[in-house]
C-alpha cells in the first residue's frame, strides 16, 4: 500500500512540474516585402539565389515576392510612360 501510494506522489509530482516553453520550429524569419526587396539589392540578390537553390525551404510565397521584387527593380513601377525616340532609328 505504501508503494502504491508512494508512485502514485512521484507521478503527481512529475506531472505537475514545470514545463518547458514551447518555441516554433526553426528561425522565425523576417517578413519581407516586396517593396523591402527591391530597396535592398544584396539581400534580394541573396535571396534569389537561395529560391534558386532550396524553394521547399523558403517557401513558395516568399520566392514569389523575390520573383516580383526582381521585376519591379528590373521594369520599374510601370508608371514611366513610353516616350518613343523624336527620330526614327537609321539601320
Amino acid at each position: 500500500m505504501k508503494k502504491i501510494f508512494l508512485l502514485l506522489l512521484v507521478t503527481m509530482l512529475v506531472a505537475c512540474g514545470k514545463s518547458e516553453p514551447t518555441e516554433p520550429i526553426g528561425k522565425p524569419e523576417p517578413i519581407e516585402t516586396v517593396e523591402s526587396l527591391a530597396a535592398n539589392p544584396e539581400r534580394l540578390k541573396a535571396l534569389r539565389q537561395q529560391c534558386k537553390l532550396e524553394r521547399a525551404k523558403l517557401g513558395d510565397e516568399l520566392c514569389k515576392r523575390v520573383a516580383e521584387a526582381t521585376n519591379r527593380r528590373f521594369l520599374g513601377d510601370g508608371k514611366t510612360p513610353y516616350t518613343p525616340p523624336k527620330e526614327s532609328p537609321k539601320f
